[in-house]
């Protein structure tokens, strides 16, 4: 893979304005040959509820087995940030983002979590994955206990 030149990382940049400017980058896979597993938290995430305009929040884990590149997590960070003023459905937004980073990555396996904080008393969690993890790559439980406070 082309090591491509980082605009972000390494940069002062301003906070994208909407998740559709936020540029996600990629850096080559340091080990290529070998199947890992990376994992990205975020668990102060902040978005708009479409309808209503107020905040909603939620902790979102990201696994991924790169392929031939990895994400880089200034911009994934920044691309996150993108979302604060933006509005969208829990399930928009979670589906959005993990497509988003697959486009980008292209792994051979990535599964998202996005674990929402109670709306009108419910929390929502959603999954999505595409690819199929390879054997011998340990997927660990993400951590996030299910709604008790997510304390």
């Amino acid at each position: 893979m082309k090591n491509r030149k980082l605009t972000q990382l390494g940069h002062a940049v301003r906070q994208p304005t909407s998740p559709d400017r936020a540029k996600l980058e990629s850096v080559p896979n340091p080990h290529p040959g070998d199947d890992y597993l990376i994992r990205f938290t975020a668990p102060e995430f902040t978005t708009l509820c479409p309808i209503t305009g107020q905040p909603d929040f939620a902790h979102f884990v990201l696994d991924f087995v790169p392929g031939k590149a990895i994400l880089e997590s200034k911009s994934f960070k920044l691309y996150l940030a993108s979302f604060r003023n933006a509005a969208g459905f829990h399930e928009d937004v979670t589906l959005t983002i993990g497509k988003r980073v697959a486009g980008v990555i292209k792994p051979k396996f990535l599964r998202i979590a996005g674990y929402w904080y109670p709306r009108g008393g419910i929390p929502i969690d959603i999954f999505w994955q595409t690819g199929k993890l390879p054997s011998g790559v340990s997927l660990p439980d993400t951590g996030v206990a299910s709604y008790r406070g997510r304390g």
